[in-house]
Parts: C-alpha cells; sequence; structure tokens
C-alpha cells in the first residue's frame, strides 16, 4: 500500500506526540504519528513516578500526550514500525495491515533512546536469569507484574537508579548496593534524589567500582566487583539492574544515510533540529541519549514551527560547521550551525564541575565565553545560550567548546 501525508513523525513519546500535536493545531494538513509499542507515550507510560508535567505519574502524563495529539487533529497509530526508507522521503512501515511505504512532505525522527545492556556494557559471565536494564524492570513490574527477585544490586547511581530502586522495593526486592565508577564527588549532591523526591534509607554506594563478571546459573547469584584501588570482591544478589549509559535510537537515521554525530551518536542537526537530509527533521532523546520528558515534549513543540515554515516553502540550509566538544565535555546538542540561533543547546560533561566557565572557539577566534554557576554532574546538561551563532563563520572551522 502506499500512501501519501503532509508530516510524518516516526516515534509517539513526549517529543513526537508534541511535534504532532503542535503540526496539527496549526494546519499542517495530515499529520500521522507511528509507534511501534502497542501504547503511545513512550517511556514514561511505565514510569510510575511523579516529577512528569509538574507532579504527574508518567502513564498519566503519557495519556494527557496521546490525547493531547488525538484533540489537535493527529492520527496516531500504535503497533506500527517503521523499517527503512524507500526514498528521501518514503518511510516503509509494517504493522497490522502489512506492508506500507507513506511519503511525507516532511519526516520527524522522534525513535527517543534506549539503556545498553548488559552485553553492550562488555560485562563478562553466564546469561542467569535475574539481568535487566531499568526499562526491563519497569515494564515487568509496572505493566506485566512480574516478580523480579529478593536481593538486587543496582549498576549506577543517578536519578534514574533511584527510579530502579524505588520499583525493586516495590516488588518486594531488598536493594543490597547500588555500584557506580563515578568518584564520590559525582554523585554527592544528588544521592538518594529522583523525579518522586528523596529516596527513604537510600542504600549504600560504591563509588569508584566496576561490576566485573556476573555469577551464576540459571539464575544469578551474585556479581563480582573491582575497586578503583584494585580489591575485588563477590556481592551476593539474585537481581543486577543496569541503569543509565542511554544510546539513541539511531537506527531509521543510519538506514537514511544521515549525518550522525560522534558525540552523541543521534543525528547530527541545527538549531532547527533540521538534519543532513532535506524535509526530515530529528527531535528529542534521538539526538542524544537520554533528557527528561519535559525537555524532550519542549522540543517538539519548537520543531514543530520549523516543520510548518519547510511546509511553507522555507529553503533547506546546508549544514555548517560542526560543533565539537574538549574532555572532560562528552557532547553537545545541537551540534551544527546554519546561522544565528534562538533558544538554547545542551552540554554535558563526562565528569563533576564545579562553577566551570564554558569557551567557544573557531579558528583560534573567541566567539563566546561565560561561567555556570553551581555544580555540574554527569547526569545532567548545561545550557548554553545561542546569541553567539550569528558569529560563527559558515564557511570556517569546526566550532570547539570547552571548559576553563
Amino acid at each position: 500500500m502506499n500512501r501519501t501525508v503532509d508530516a510524518l513523525v516516526v516515534g509517539a513519546g513526549p517529543a513526537g506526540l508534541a511535534v504532532a500535536a503542535r503540526l496539527a493545531a496549526l494546519g499542517a494538513g495530515r499529520v500521522e504519528v507511528l509507534e511501534r509499542e502497542p501504547e503511545a507515550g513512550g517511556v514514561p507510560r511505565h514510569c510510575h513516578h511523579g516529577g512528569f508535567g509538574g507532579r504527574l505519574q508518567g502513564p498519566v502524563y503519557a495519556r494527557g500526550l496521546t490525547e493531547a495529539a488525538v484533540w489537535c487533529g493527529a492520527v496516531v497509530r500504535t503497533g506500527v514500525s517503521a523499517i527503512g526508507w524507500a526514498g528521501p522521503l518514503t518511510v516503509e512501515v509494517t504493522g497490522p495491515g502489512g506492508l506500507e511505504r507513506i511519503t511525507a512532505r516532511a519526516v520527524v525522527l522522534a525513535t527517543g533512546a534506549r539503556e545498553r545492556p548488559r552485553s553492550a556494557r562488555l560485562v563478562p559471565g553466564s546469561r542467569p536469569a535475574g539481568v535487566l536494564t531499568t526499562g526491563e524492570l519497569q515494564q515487568a513490574v509496572h505493566l506485566y507484574g512480574q516478580p523480579v527477585g529478593r536481593r538486587a544490586v543496582v549498576v549506577g547511581a543517578e536519578p534514574v537508579a533511584y527510579h530502579a530502586v524505588r520499583t525493586l522495593r516495590r516488588a518486594g526486592a531488598r536493594v543490597v548496593a547500588l555500584v557506580t565508577e563515578q568518584p564520590r564527588g559525582a554523585w554527592a549532591g544528588t544521592a538518594g534524589r529522583a523525579g518522586g523526591g528523596v529516596l527513604a534509607a537510600p542504600p549504600p554506594v560504591l563509588t569508584g567500582t566496576a561490576v566485573t563478571e556476573l555469577l551464576g546459573r540459571g539464575r544469578l547469584s551474585g556479581v563480582r566487583i573491582r575497586h578503583a584501588d584494585g580489591r575485588t570482591g563477590v556481592v551476593g544478589c539474585d537481581t543486577v539492574v543496569f541503569t543509565g549509559d542511554w544510546i539513541p535510537d539511531h537506527e531509521l537515521a543510519r538506514y537514511g544515510g544521515l549525518a550522525l554525530d560522534p558525540g552523541t551518536r543521534g543525528p547530527a542537526v541545527d538549531a532547527s533540529f533540521r538534519t543532513s537530509e532535506p524535509g526530515v527533521f530529528a527531535v528529542g532523546n534521538v539526538l542524544r541519549g537520554v533528557e527528561r520528558a519535559a525537555v524532550a515534549a519542549a522540543e517538539g513543540a519548537a520543531a514543530a514551527d520549523q516543520v510548518l515554515a519547510h511546509l511553507s516553502g522555507a529553503p533547506w540550509p546546508v549544514l555548517g560547521p560542526p560543533l565539537v566538544v574538549r574532555a572532560p565535555l562528552v557532547w553537545v546538542s545541537p551540534n551544527r550551525v546554519t546561522g544565528a540561533g534562538a533558544g538554547r543547546m545542551l552540554l554535558r560533561s563526562g565528569a563533576p564541575l564545579v562553577n566551570p566557565v564554558v569557551t567557544v572557539d573557531q579558528d583560534g577566534a573567541r566567539l563566546h565565553r561565560a561561567r555556570v554557576l553551581g555544580p555540574v554532574s554527569p547526569w545532567r546538561s548545561m545550557r548554553l545560550p545561542l546569541r553567539w551563532t550569528a558569529r560563527v563563520g559558515l564557511d570556517g572551522g569546526p566550532v570547539v567548546i570547552g571548559v576553563a
């Protein structure tokens, strides 16, 4: 079956639903959203803690976004997967009705992010039951009511790890330790905190420590750990949850030949969410891994105006010079410059910083310098205003962002 729409949004998480709702409300024509899961809403629908859209629990927030998109006139189709491209703006999909080719005047990739599992983190050992990611844990407990074990270790100590602790406790498991390779200073400011408030009686945190092996056959019996000073040990447990370490779900972008940014590992975009392929936009956590649902939804709403401008005939510029970061920074998003931009870009550090001075240079010239007040952790982004982008030479070399 071959069909045409005005705007096709791939992914019905917060970013995809927000861009679809605004596009439909602004009269963009036929706006269609594809979601491979049986329900729209993305990750929030199985996050039963507060902090979404204020104090809402995840499932309530997800339903509200979905209802808003439908009410505005967007068509939301679930159980439908985008599997490839049949042309620059033609997406091949499969679902209950079989194979389709959908051609759009604009395509918005909002495919989100996922946690890297144990195998991708290269943790050796057998393949026992009881090894989960945060998403698998939340779905098992909140969507399917499955048991998860009685004694658990959580790998990670960032806010999402504390959500995992809450979920494990709700399922009746005792969390004996959080294990993180980060030093103590990286997590101390947010220890025990997550979207649902301060965690009561947080478990002990083993900082500067790595899980080096999974033990047990049939069912997990423990994890072998190594401390930064070389000491090793074994923590007995029947469940281990690997948290954080997010990676964009960028497969569809790669299949389409879109330029990817080496830092974020997501599609390279400018401040208007334009990719290297004319007519294709990318928004939300597909751009860099994970940010809060509110950040993704805000990007979706902002991207709608840019998509509408494209549908109205605005020219598609060539992506300008790349933005690159110097250690300890690990990525910046957006990461291309096509002219003066508005709003802010997100900047992530791989190490804890205190009151860092952010510098922006191109070809030896200083474009911007500003101090970020307060502590900066590896799981919270800094926000960098875009006023300086008007001074970028579009024919010049890479724009380099560092900290002093």
